[in-house]
């Protein structure tokens, strides 16, 4: 574990006869967003339980550089890793301030230093004018902030954010985005889960896709974009609506009136053929645009299009 602070190996967990997670591997190294992504159900949430103690699992393990783990040390285990749950977890009646102080004294803070980290938590959230302030009176934004403030009040090496933006308006979703890259840039470990394709896509160095409890794909980005039978797209418009039998010797092209989708491996490599193909058959193009695939198309063809209600 020379350059990992968390490796989880083996994690099961079930509920009865439903197996929520079945042999689960992860690992996360300092500095590092690791994206955990999944339809609902697959084991997200549960997997973050099992990482931060919350849930006991069936089997696995999860240790911590140095080997320090639940059974090991629970409490110096624990003080590692800060969690900023999916539902928001707040006193609403308690000022922010207090808040943060009362997450701090669960982990054994020192009064003095505690004070100093609650001012600088909230002062990073941008909260740091509304610590008198009761939740109960904040946005859904400004709560989602303060339990990151909560979370991160102890220092911990590991920071565990499930869904952390559900709700939260576009100003609010890109001040959480900010901490996080700067958390990144400071050394610390995050594992993030979200529904949302587009902030994995900026925040993760590496992304782990879980399906029905199971890894069914990780890597970095471009390593689960090379897993697609295509890459990138063609849009070619095309003057009329030629007969469809000119187009069926052309691998991968889809027609839409008189749009042409073609999907391509590479489009510098694949385009001049493609062109000079349609101009054999008569096929007049009017304009072309590319577009490359998405962490969402990536994600769609691994787990499928099936509703998860």
């Amino acid at each position: 574990m020379a350059n990992e602070v968390l490796v989880a190996r083996g994690l099961r967990k079930a509920y009865g006869e439903r197996v929520a997670v079945q042999e689960v591997d992860l690992v996360l190294r300092p500095g590092e967003v690791l994206g955990l992504l999944g339809p609902n159900g697959a084991g997200k949430s549960t997997t973050v339980g099992m990482i931060c103690g919350l849930t006991v699992p069936d089997a696995g393990t999860v240790t911590l550089s140095g080997g320090t783990s639940l059974a090991t040390d629970e409490a110096g285990y624990k003080r590692r890793i800060g969690l900023v749950p999916q539902d928001i977890a707040l006193y609403e009646e308690l000022p922010a301030g207090m808040n943060v102080e009362l997450f701090g004294a669960l982990y054994g803070m020192a009064p003095e230093l505690l004070k100093r980290r609650r001012d600088e938590v909230l002062a990073m959230v941008g909260l740091a004018d509304r610590a008198r302030d009761k939740p109960s009176t904040f946005s859904g934004g400004m709560k989602r902030r303060l339990n990151i403030a909560c979370a991160l009040v102890h220092d911990p090496e590991i920071l565990l954010l499930d869904e952390p933006t559900a709700g939260v308006d576009p100003q609010s979703r890109n001040a959480i985005f900010d901490n996080l890259e700067m958390l990144k840039r400071a050394g610390k470990a995050l594992v993030y889960t979200t529904h949302y394709m587009e902030e994995a896509e900026r925040l993760a160095d590496r992304i782990t896709i879980i399906d029905h409890g199971r890894v069914v794909a990780e890597g970095r980005q471009a390593e689960l974009f090379a897993r697609l039978p295509a890459a990138q797209t063609l849009h070619v418009e095309i003057a009329g609506e030629p007969d469809d039998a000119l187009l069926a010797g052309l691998p991968g092209v889809k027609r839409s009136g008189q749009r042409l989708d073609v999907s391509v491996g590479d489009i510098a490599r694949d385009a001049g053929p493609l062109l000079a193909a349609l101009a054999q058959r008569g096929v007049e193009v009017r304009g072309i645009a590319s577009a490359r695939a998405t962490l969402e198309d990536v994600f769609l063809a691994l787990t499928g299009r099936q509703l998860r209600d």
